[in-house]
């Protein structure tokens, strides 16, 4: 991880960008996966959206990158309409898919360069020079003509968030950036998320199941169940919920005498 406070990208005078979730609900049919959902977050702020799977986490973050519509309500990006495609031209977003949507014939170089390639960003001499910073941003410039397959579970994520970095982001969308990895890599990519934010002033939203992850590096947590928002406070606030629901949910205690499983609905 690189070191001190000044961004090599030239999204450092971008400032970070502020979202805001006002009412919203959205249906597919008669399943209502997300029931008045509001809250704010700041920019430049971490914050943590959790809930058991299935609880809408993953469709509010389509909602704040324009990929589903609301039903109700709306979902603003720096004041702006989400779905509205100028708002994605001019507020630059960078999402890190949980299983990193790499491309497997691609190396890391060229899933790095796509973007700017595609978009004519810069030359080739360019497009080196910024893909480079950015693997060597998370220590990864060693990796560069690897290919995925070759590449642990943690240095995929790594390469994952690289390639988001390359985009110069003014908003971070994670969606469970620890999961199917060990403690420890989990530790590490929770490190890499604070760090983007102190020193390059990112906005990060990241959906997590990850209890530690949450409570080190979450400014603010909300936590979906059912598609309704339980819980929005600080991660301290966390520490103690007064809701049943929620504090079994961070601390769930195995029960073999009367186990979850036979009472799970079918």
């Amino acid at each position: 991880m690189a070191t001190g406070t000044t961004n090599p990208f030239s999204a450092a005078t971008i400032p970070a960008v502020g979202v805001q979730i006002e009412g919203l609900s959205k249906s597919f049919g008669n399943l209502e996966v997300l029931r008045d959902v509001s809250f704010n977050v700041e920019p430049g702020e971490i914050f943590v959206l959790m809930g058991p799977s299935g609880s809408g986490k993953s469709v509010l973050l389509k909602h704040i990158v324009g990929l589903e519509l609301p039903s109700a309500g709306r979902v603003l990006v720096d004041g702006l309409d989400a779905s509205s495609e100028d708002t994605r031209e001019q507020v630059r977003m960078a999402m890190v898919f949980q299983a990193g949507a790499l491309f497997n014939s691609l190396s890391v170089y060229d899933n790095l360069a796509l973007y700017l390639r595609e978009h004519r960003v810069a030359n080739e001499a360019g497009i080196r020079d910024k893909v480079m910073r950015a693997l060597q941003i998370l220590s990864l410039d060693n990796a560069a003509q690897k290919f995925p397959s070759e590449l642990s579970g943690g240095m995929r994520k790594r390469v994952a968030i690289s390639r988001a970095l390359v985009m110069e982001p003014q908003l971070m969308l994670y969606d469970e950036p620890t999961s199917e990895l060990d403690p420890v890599m989990g530790a590490t990519i929770a490190e890499i998320i604070a760090t983007l934010k102190e020193e390059y002033h990112v906005t990060s939203i990241v959906v997590s199941h990850d209890r530690d992850l949450t409570l080190a590096i979450g400014e603010r947590v909300g936590i979906l169940m059912g598609g309704k928002l339980l819980f929005l406070g600080t991660a301290a606030e966390l520490r103690s919920p007064k809701d049943p629901k929620i504090a079994d949910f961070l601390s769930p205690k195995i029960d073999l005498k009367n186990p979850r499983f036979k009472q799970l609905e079918t």
